[in-house]
């Protein structure tokens, strides 16, 4: 029995073990397909849609792309993306509505960015903080602007992920707990309006770990 609107997203499913979490790993079920003879037509689309990822990323990196450096955005792409549209279906946990999982996806990545940048590009980092054209007497405050929006990256993109994905989910179980003794007219509204909500939420599934990835590379190409 749910005993508030939010215990919809509560990890745990046993007190030996929360089983809820094993479906971070329900992405590696496709991965199989890769070791097909002939490829298939899901491996045709995932080909076809990480080289598209990679092209882009390329273009944003600029000159600090090397070789290989897009493997990573595009892994972290495919991880939150599963996670997401997974978390739709029926009685699936949706592990990335938890700042557990998102913190632990943007944290690491920012405090990388941060130590590569302070200890090899010490001189690159400072003039960041100022940007160029910004009149004297603002310079300092210009300064702490800067730190504290580079402090707070992390956060924001924890932050937005999960928000946007648990907006979604309190949506539908909202309408979702509506129909009980509802009358018939009422009961094919929101029936129409939850189909409409699992399309735009399918949508927001895909934009989010498309945002976090092209965040995540631009954050990256700021430090060389």
């Amino acid at each position: 029995m749910m005993t508030n609107l939010f215990s919809i997203f509560d990890p745990i499913s046993s007190i030996l073990f929360n089983f809820n979490w094993i479906s971070l790993i329900f992405g590696l079920l496709i991965i199989p397909f890769s070791y097909w003879i002939i490829p298939s037509r899901i491996l045709i689309m995932k080909m076809i849609m990480f080289y598209t990822l990679h092209k882009e990323m390329k273009l944003l990196m600029g000159g600090s792309y090397f070789l290989g450096s897009t493997m990573i955005f595009i892994c972290l792409f495919t991880l939150i993306m599963y996670n997401n549209v997974f978390g739709l279906l029926p009685y699936m946990f949706t592990s990335t509505t938890h700042m557990a999982i998102t913190l632990s996806l943007s944290f690491p990545l920012w405090v990388s960015y941060m130590m590569f940048g302070w200890i090899n590009k010490s001189t690159h980092m400072f003039t960041h903080l100022v940007p160029q054209g910004t009149p004297t007497l603002l310079m300092s405050f210009m300064v702490l602007i800067e730190s504290v929006s580079n402090v707070i990256r992390p956060l924001t993109l924890a932050v937005r992920l999960a928000a946007n994905m648990v907006a979604g989910h309190l949506l539908l179980s909202l309408l979702g707990n509506q129909g009980i003794m509802s009358s018939y007219l009422i009961l094919f509204l929101i029936l129409f309006s939850q189909i409409l909500l699992v399309i735009l939420e399918s949508a927001v599934a895909l934009i989010q770990s498309y945002v976090f990835m092209i965040l995540s590379t631009l954050y990256s190409s700021e430090v060389y």
